[in-house]
């Protein structure tokens, strides 16, 4: 499906995998293998049922699924493997797989898209996965990561200052131009030495807020 879409769609135009996860509730279920008790962070609640993690191909007009994994939880976990299941099954491995976290699946999912002739320039991700561990690997399979960025204890090295979100604006240079949605930009690096840019930009319902995306294509700055 990628390929044919490719095919209709101009070579100048950008392509992107898409990383997210989404709610699936099962709360009405007791006895579905692997039910966890998840937290909605839309919602501020707790509901019965999975995470699914999904990859996407994008090419700013279309949007196709690639990829996805439901995900239960070894913590709040209410229902565990069956007994029955034969380890050496497929089904088996889905199970095991359901238990990992997203950060380790990412990889394996843009590994198995790339062997089967997707093409893409960045990966699109939210705050929940721009991760040092995590980018290092995206950017080690030769695509970029664009992201958004929460205020977190990561640190960014400028001057070999190691600096938090909020320190890392206040240092970055004031954007030029008419776009008044962009107030600043740096370049820095996230410790442990990945290069990226990060531009902060004003929050459409919070005026006085701003958020922040990074990007490890340097080009993006502008």
């Amino acid at each position: 499906m990628v390929k044919k879409v490719c095919s209709l769609t101009s070579s100048h135009r950008v392509t992107v995998f898409i990383v997210d996860d989404f709610m699936y509730e099962r709360n009405r279920s007791k006895a579905v293998e692997l039910l966890a008790r998840c937290w909605d962070h839309a919602k501020g609640c707790y509901y019965h049922g999975f995470r699914m993690l999904t990859l996407g191909w994008s090419d700013g007009h279309t949007f196709i699924p690639v990829d996805f994994s439901l995900l239960s939880s070894t913590k709040s976990q209410i229902n565990g493997i069956s007994d029955r299941i034969d380890k050496r099954t497929s089904g088996y491995k889905r199970r095991t797989e359901a238990l990992r976290r997203s950060t380790e699946l990412v990889p394996l999912m843009l590994d198995q898209a790339l062997a089967s002739g997707m093409a893409a320039s960045y990966v699109l991700m939210d705050s929940w996965f721009t991760f040092a561990p995590l980018i290092r690997e995206i950017t080690q399979c030769g695509l970029d990561v664009i992201g958004m960025v929460k205020a977190t204890n990561q640190r960014y090295l400028v001057n070999s200052r190691k600096l938090s979100l909020k320190e890392l604006y206040s240092v970055a240079t004031p954007a030029q131009g008419k776009n008044k949605g962009v107030l600043r930009s740096i370049r820095t690096q996230m410790s442990p030495g990945i290069p990226m840019v990060i531009v902060f930009v004003r929050h459409r319902t919070k005026k006085n807020e701003w958020l922040a995306i990074l990007s490890t294509d340097w080009s993006c700055e502008s």
